[in-house]
């Protein structure tokens, strides 16, 4: 004789495998493959402290996710305040000059800079020129290990 604890049981069992198979047939984000991006068809969108440019985000052959963005900081302003994520990236200076958070130690960086963000290591940025400051972000996050 079946209980309805019984029934309770086999309708929750039914619900979790149908809720598996429909996550894993959720369709996947396209990896992002060869391509080009140029500066002219990138298009800023206002923030409080400048403008901020998406170029791409998504997974690769070999990253869960790759993203780059092109920010525009106005001159004294800072980007965020100090922070840390488990994703490592780096930031390209291409115009301006910044002072970064890097290691407990502020540091100054120009044009051509390169500054390494490690994972979970607090940091920050703030425009310490006269102008704007530009630069390039690049964030990745690799596959996870499971089990």
């Amino acid at each position: 004789m079946i209980t309805k604890r019984d029934l309770a049981v086999a309708m929750l069992a039914a619900g979790v495998s149908l809720g598996a198979v429909a996550f894993a047939q959720a369709p996947k984000p396209a990896l992002i493959g060869p391509s080009v991006f140029r500066w002219e068809d990138m298009a800023p969108h206002k923030t409080d402290v400048g403008t901020y440019a998406q170029v791409l985000r998504g997974p690769t052959a070999t990253l869960d996710e790759l993203e780059l963005h092109v920010t525009t900081l106005e001159a004294g302003k800072s980007s965020h305040p100090p922070h840390q994520h488990p994703n490592e990236e780096l930031v390209i200076i291409r115009e301006g000059v910044v002072e970064v958070l890097s290691g407990g130690e502020w540091k100054r960086v120009g044009p051509g800079g390169v500054i390494f963000n490690a994972s979970n290591s607090p940091h920050a940025l703030r425009n310490v020129g006269t102008g704007p400051a530009v630069y390039h972000v690049i964030n990745w996050k690799s596959a996870q290990p499971t089990g």
